[in-house]
């Protein structure tokens, strides 16, 4: 993996970018692996480039980010580098100046910003999922539907607050914005609704694998409907990632039938909602004051949306009467987990999007696809998952495929 070193020491406790000032060490174009925010950083990883083939959001992760990490697992941002680096706002991500209050506060000397970020970008996007694995299975909570709801609640309030407060600069919601984005949004919701389905029966680790099939249905959106040519090594590794996805199924002994078929779906919703935003990223900007979307600003208008849905599904789907007779909502430490997971799913956004600004692109890419490797191994020793020596080479060939399709895109960029 590729390491990116800055010898600088660390700067005030900011991130500032002018957008005037290229990039110098980023690549063009950028595959990400992201996390299952429990897919909401699918979201980052599904928002955070605008452009359609993935690594997961989360996404897993999840990109609430963009996915919040969240679902959207993973992204593949190719083709938004460049937008993105046009559209950075100059305060995107800007935090109060301490650099002339060190006596208040004395920042410990690191020599090397790109390791703080990418630990902290690994550390946020594992967490989600196993956060939200444990208040599903772990505490056995039925209502994943109302955890997506609160977990969105969670960060319209955060970041509600950091943009009135000028922290961070957000654009505003008008209801031209709003309709032009609604059509994702319900996307969104969906592809994050059958995650917290999924991830209720299935375990971390083949559920990783299991997102590597949205990768291949993204990959043929983007060649049927945008005429995009993708060289023989990506084919090859989205190849291995169906053998790999399909050999974990057939060895899987804790397979379940209702969170394989909720997790099918949600790769479907995961391609949707990767294609369709990049249909949709022009008409948005040009629905804004300012001509630019930032991430933020979809994390905010994504999150905003989906509270009038998700307080739909949570009536539709009956989930009101479990959460009336449910003894966990009188437990103060369970409110407590499951904002915490709300503050992960943001915490994706905020990490991703650091850790972009201080390593290259091609760093980015494969810590995303690498990340998978501990996720899965955490995943299954600490829900104690029954595995066999087969299930665990799939899952491991499954994981290894993720790592050759990251390098076999940032090739193939390169190449183009």
């Amino acid at each position: 993996m590729q390491a990116c070193c800055l010898s600088c020491r660390i700067p005030p406790l900011g991130i500032h970018v002018d957008p005037d000032t290229p990039p110098g060490r980023k690549a063009s174009e950028i595959t990400t692996s992201p996390p299952v925010n429990g897919e909401k950083s699918i979201f980052r990883e599904q928002i955070g480039g605008y452009s359609a083939l993935a690594s997961p959001l989360r996404r897993e992760v999840g990109n609430r980010s963009m996915a919040r990490s969240f679902s959207v697992d993973d992204t593949d941002l190719e083709d938004a580098k460049a937008s993105k680096d046009r559209d950075r706002p100059s305060h995107f991500l800007r935090l109060p100046n301490i650099q002339n209050h060190s006596h208040f506060l004395r920042l410990p000397d690191i020599q090397n910003q790109s390791l703080l970020s990418g630990l902290a970008y690994c550390i946020a996007s594992c967490s989600m999922i196993l956060v939200n694995k444990f208040v599903l299975s772990g505490y056995g909570f039925n209502a994943g539907i109302f955890l997506m709801l609160y977990q969105n609640i969670v960060s319209v309030t955060i970041v509600s607050t950091l943009s009135l407060s000028g922290v961070i600069r957000t654009e505003p919601l008008t209801w031209r914005l709003i309709k032009v984005w609604l059509p994702v949004n319900i996307i969104f919701v969906g592809m994050l609704t059958t995650s917290m389905f999924s991830l209720k029966y299935i375990n971390v680790a083949m559920l990783t694998i299991l997102k590597n099939v949205a990768n291949v249905l993204t990959a043929s959106g983007e060649t049927y409907f945008f005429k995009k040519q993708h060289d023989s090594q990506v084919w090859i590794s989205l190849m291995l990632m169906i053998i790999s996805a399909v050999a974990g199924g057939i060895t899987d002994l804790s397979f379940h039938a209702v969170g394989y078929t909720w997790q099918i779906i949600n790769c479907f919703l995961t391609a949707s909602y990767s294609l369709t935003l990049r249909h949709v990223m022009d008409s948005a900007k040009e629905a804004t004051r300012s001509g630019n979307l930032n991430e933020l600003s979809m994390v905010l208008l994504n999150n905003v949306l989906s509270l009038p849905l998700g307080i739909i599904l949570v009536l539709g789907f009956n989930e009101v009467e479990y959460l009336l007779e449910t003894p966990l909502l009188r437990m103060p430490m369970f409110w407590l987990v499951i904002t915490a997971s709300g503050v992960l799913g943001l915490a994706i956004s905020f990490t991703s999007m650091w850790f972009l600004r201080q390593t290259s692109a091609t760093t980015y890419s494969l810590v995303g696809s690498l990340n998978k490797i501990p996720l899965s191994i955490a995943g299954i020793l600490l829900f104690k998952v029954r595995t066999s020596m087969e299930n665990s080479m799939s899952i491991l060939f499954g994981l290894l495929a993720g790592v050759f399709f990251a390098r076999a895109k940032l090739r193939s960029n390169s190449q183009s």
